[in-house]
C-alpha cells in the first residue's frame, strides 16, 4: 500500500500489515497566508500579536507560549469586533491541488491558521476564566461571539474542502487530566451542533474529518462518533485505553501518541516499548486496523526513546502478522 492507501485503510477499517504512522505517512498541504503574527516569530521567546488581536507571550524558545492579552476581556468591545477576514481573502491555495496529485502521502490541512479551533479561540478572545464564567451563567453574548467565529471557521474549512486534500481537521483541547473542562450537557448545547457542521461540510465534499483534543474527553467520544468524526487524535494515556478500544472499535479511528507528559520525556526505552505494546494489544484486538500511530515529539524527548517507539511499532506488526499467518 502507498502511505495514502495505508491511512485510508485505517480510517475505513480495512486491515493492514504495516501500521500507518503520522510522521511517515501523513503530510500537510502547502499554503500561503498573510503574515500571522506581528512581533517576534512563533517559536521564539518574546511577545507577538495574532490577527485576532490576541497577545501571545513565550518565555522560552521552542514553544508557542500563552495568550496574555484578550481583546474581548471586556464585553463592551464586542460590538466593534470582527474576525480577520483578510486572512481568508488573501489566502493562496493555488499549489495545494498539484501537491496532492504529486504525493502518495495522505494530505491534510495545516495546523494553524488553516484549522478551526472554536473553543480555544473563544478563550483567547475573552480569557479562559471569563469564558468559563460566561458559560456557567449562560451569558447570551457567548452565543454572539461563538456564531461570529463559526461563520469564519466554516468559510475557512469550505475553502480547504474545495482543494484536493484527503482530510480536513479541527482542534479544541477539551480535557483536564481527569475530566472534561465543562459539563457534557453544556458542551452538547454550545459546541456539538457546530462541530456537526464541520463534519457535514467535510463529508459533503468527500473528505475525511479529523479532530484533535488534549486531556480526558471520554465522556463526549460517543457524541463525536455520532456527528461523524472519522479519527480522533487524543492523549490516549489520560484515559482507559483498553476501554476505548473495546467500546469504539470500528466506530472511529484513533490517531494516538505515546504519553508525552511522562513516558516520552522521562521514561526509558523499555517504557516506550511497553507503551507501544499496550496500544497495539488494545486496538488490534479486533483486527489490525482503525489505529494510526503518531510518532511525533515535543521538546526534550531523548533520541533513544524516539528510536524505541519506531522500532517497537515495526516489531509489533511483524509479530501480529506472523500470528495471523496460517
Amino acid at each position: 500500500m502507498t502511505p495514502r492507501e495505508l491511512v485510508k485503510a485505517a480510517l475505513d477499517f480495512k486491515e493492514y500489515d504495516v501500521v500507518p504512522i503520522e510522521a511517515r505517512d501523513v503530510t500537510e498541504a502547502p499554503y500561503g497566508y498573510p503574515p500571522w503574527f506581528v512581533g517576534v516569530p512563533q517559536g521564539h521567546k518574546g511577545r507577538r500579536v495574532d490577527p485576532w488581536g490576541c497577545t501571545w507571550e513565550s518565555l522560552e524558545d521552542g514553544v508557542c507560549g500563552e495568550v496574555k492579552g484578550h481583546p474581548l476581556a471586556d464585553w463592551s468591545q464586542l460590538a466593534g469586533f470582527s474576525a480577520p477576514w483578510h486572512i481568508l481573502k488573501q489566502a493562496d491555495l493555488s499549489g495545494v491541488n498539484r501537491f496532492c496529485a504529486e504525493t502518495d502521502m495522505f494530505v491534510i490541512n495545516q495546523w494553524e491558521p488553516p484549522m478551526p479551533n472554536l473553543f480555544e479561540r473563544m478563550q483567547h478572545l475573552r480569557g479562559t476564566e471569563n469564558l468559563f464564567m460566561d458559560l456557567a451563567y449562560g451569558d447570551k453574548r457567548v452565543i454572539t461571539l461563538r456564531d461570529m467565529l463559526q461563520e469564519y471557521f466554516l468559510e475557512q474549512m469550505e475553502m480547504w474542502c474545495r482543494t484536493g486534500v484527503d482530510a480536513v481537521q479541527f482542534a479544541d483541547d477539551w480535557g483536564s487530566q481527569k475530566s472534561l473542562l465543562i459539563s457534557p450537557v453544556t458542551w452538547r448545547e454550545y459546541f456539538k451542533p457546530l462541530y456537526r457542521q464541520y463534519c457535514d461540510l467535510a463529508h459533503s465534499n468527500g473528505k475525511y474529518i479529523l479532530m484533535h483534543s488534549d486531556g480526558y474527553v471520554a465522556d463526549i467520544i460517543p457524541d463525536l462518533i455520532e456527528i461523524g468524526v472519522d479519527a480522533l487524535n487524543l492523549q490516549l494515556f489520560c484515559m482507559d485505553i483498553e476501554q476505548l478500544a473495546d467500546r469504539y472499535h470500528h466506530q472511529v479511528a484513533f490517531w494516538g501518541e505515546i504519553d508525552r507528559q511522562y513516558i516520552q520525556v522521562f521514561g526509558t526505552e523499555d517504557d516506550m516499548h511497553k507503551a507501544v505494546r499496550r496500544l497495539a494489544n488494545a486496538f488490534f484486538r479486533y483486527g489490525r486496523t482503525g489505529f494510526i500511530a503518531q510518532c511525533t515529539y515535543t521538546m526534550n524527548v531523548p533520541e533513544a526513546n524516539k528510536r524505541a517507539e519506531w522500532d517497537e511499532w515495526r516489531q509489533v506488526m511483524e509479530d501480529f502478522n506472523r500470528k495471523a499467518s496460517p
